[in-house]
């Protein structure tokens, strides 16, 4: 197919059509890429923030017009999309903000006669991969702490949000980046494959399925280049007795729903002491009746549909998968009169009577969707969360930091949280373990992967 088209989940129009970048055009974009990143990286620190500052200010200042855009895109109400620009916003200027401790030259114990330090070097041109689920948040993670190494990025978006990457672009030029610093790519499958075993491509940093990650990975094989990796999740949380009940449902039923549970630190499977399970239950049934599902255009509405009707459907067998083996599913889906059980909008589900031999609680399920077991203590929980092939967050919910901070430390996951979920800080890395991927972005450490080491050896005489 030599063309990208967008259809949104909403009814089914065309949101924006583009031509597929040919040979030519990417031959172009590398070589204008590897060309400005010799004069990027002489340029001081202090005016790549002053203009990736600009461009940050020209981006948020379009914040109606691009939210509006993602609503479109991908079908998240509009009540929310906004607040994707103000957390590219934050992620951008927080990652400026640190650079200079990231990015700063590393001294060890001094030794007479001797100049010795290591030196932090960019690593040439970046090609960042970003998804649908959150276009914004995703690529931003990777962009601004790579151009601030010095580096020059590509940005190749998924084909379902391509008017992301052209509207952070449009903001750079504005903003008055140099030609080639940044350039984003229409690509399909195939030609980004090729794009990554490019001589100039130096890192890669993709977001996506597990199936994507192997794929990066497949084409990168012999290259001998870093490839960072944020893949797929099934991310679990323990509710204690000891734990505020009311908070409890309130953030996870939003870490289980929000986004259409389209995210990949989404809550997917709670634990719950038994003590507590049934008023938990009770309380999560309640609030997740609440939800609107609607058009994602209207400010009523809380939730939109997911990404497109394939993916309502590989919910739907999600969810035949967990009722034939002995789930129930305890949400009145009557209440969300657009699940008609074909289209892309979906009720959220609640599962109960859930085990690990069900889809639901062992692999990644990108839907509103959440199974919700009974542990007898905190041991049976810690085994359960961990008895998954993924690895990004975990979180407990309890009043006792000791107590949470030991099953954390018990816990196999990238981010551990106590009292909160499917939140992102920038001050720390964003990494996972297993088949979430490797690598990190974010936070001082996200510097580590997008520059390399040079060690300076200077004898006085």
């Amino acid at each position: 197919m030599s063309e990208l088209i967008t259809i949104s989940p909403i009814d089914g129009s065309e949101v924006v059509r583009r031509a597929y970048a040919d040979e030519h055009h990417i031959a172009a974009t590398l070589r204008r890429a590897k060309i400005a990143q010799r004069d990027w990286r002489q340029v001081s620190l202090v005016e790549r923030m002053a203009v990736l500052s600009r461009a940050v200010d020209a981006f948020s200042a379009n914040k109606n017009a691009i939210a509006e855009a993602i609503s479109r895109q991908i079908g998240r109400p509009i009540r929310y999309s906004p607040n994707e620009v103000v957390g590219f916003d934050t992620r951008a200027r927080h990652m400026m903000a640190i650079a200079p401790e990231a990015l700063a030259d590393i001294r060890p114990t001094p030794i007479d006669g001797f100049n010795r330090f290591i030196r932090r070097e960019a690593l040439g041109v970046v090609l960042v991969v970003a998804p649908w689920n959150y276009p914004l948040l995703t690529a931003v993670n990777a962009i601004i702490p790579a151009l601030m190494a010095g580096n020059t990025v590509i940005l190749k978006h998924s084909a379902q949000t391509p008017l992301c990457a052209e509207q952070i672009h449009a903001a750079f030029v504005a903003a008055g980046l140099p030609a080639g610093v940044f350039q984003y790519l229409h690509t399909d499958h195939a030609s980004t494959q090729k794009l990554i075993q490019a001589k100039e491509i130096k890192h890669v940093c993709f977001t996506g399925s597990v199936a994507g990650g192997i794929a990066v990975e497949q084409a990168a094989a012999g290259r001998f280049i870093g490839v960072g990796l944020e893949l797929g999740g099934n991310d679990a949380a323990l509710v204690r007795s000891d734990a505020d009940l009311a908070h409890a449902v309130d953030t996870l039923v939003d870490g289980a729903f929000f986004n259409s549970g389209q995210s990949c630190c989404g809550t997917q499977r709670i634990y719950v002491h038994q003590a507590v399970y049934q008023e938990f239950v009770d309380r999560a049934l309640a609030l997740t009746e609440q939800y609107v599902l609607g058009n994602p255009l209207d400010a009523t509405t809380t939730l939109g549909p997911v990404v497109r009707v394939a993916a309502a459907n590989a919910v739907r067998a999600v969810e035949a998968d967990a009722l034939a083996k002995g789930a129930s599913q305890i949400v009145d889906t009557r209440r969300f009169a657009l699940d008609d059980g074909k289209g892309a909008y979906l009720a959220p589900r609640i599962f109960t009577g859930v085990n690990h031999q069900m889809q639901l609680m062992a692999d990644e399920c990108f839907g509103p969707v959440v199974g919700i077991m009974p542990v007898k203590n905190d041991d049976e929980a810690i085994r359960l969360m961990n008895d998954s092939p993924y690895g990004l967050t975990s979180a407990v919910f309890s009043r006792d930091e000791n107590i949470a901070l030991n099953i954390g430390n018990q816990l196999e996951c990238g981010t551990f949280f106590m009292n909160r979920c499917d939140y992102l800080d920038p001050a720390l890395p964003w990494t996972g373990i297993k088949q979430t991927g490797r690598g990190a972005t974010l936070s001082v450490l996200g510097y580590d992967y997008l520059t390399r080491p040079k060690s300076f050896h200077l004898k006085q005489m």
